[in-house]
């Protein structure tokens, strides 16, 4: 089974989110459904600019709760360079 890291945005340099799923495509449904007051609702982060898949779910979790604590500028360093356009990367998930 497959755990993802991913990084969403609202446009390129613009306001993130880093979260951790087991199925990516639906927390990605999830996040563009839109909860509100949420803060992927309340800046409409939609935007899947980066992800990383991990066998274990320990391993994602670990990675979620360092990259959330990484610079921004870091974290716009790693979404850059797997995804210079930081353009829509959900064609791209896995199927499971």
């Amino acid at each position: 089974m497959s755990y993802f890291v991913y990084i969403l945005a609202n446009k390129p340099h613009g306001a993130i989110y880093v979260g951790s799923a087991r199925n990516m495509r639906n927390r990605l449904e999830q996040h563009r459904a839109g909860v509100p007051g949420s803060h992927t609702g309340r800046y409409n982060i939609k935007t899947l600019v980066y992800f990383e898949r991990h066998d274990q779910v320990f391993e994602a979790i670990e990675r979620e709760r360092r990259l959330k604590r990484w610079r921004r500028a870091w974290k716009d360093k790693l979404i850059e360079e797997f995804n210079p356009a930081w353009t829509d990367m959900s064609m791209f998930i896995p199927f499971d």
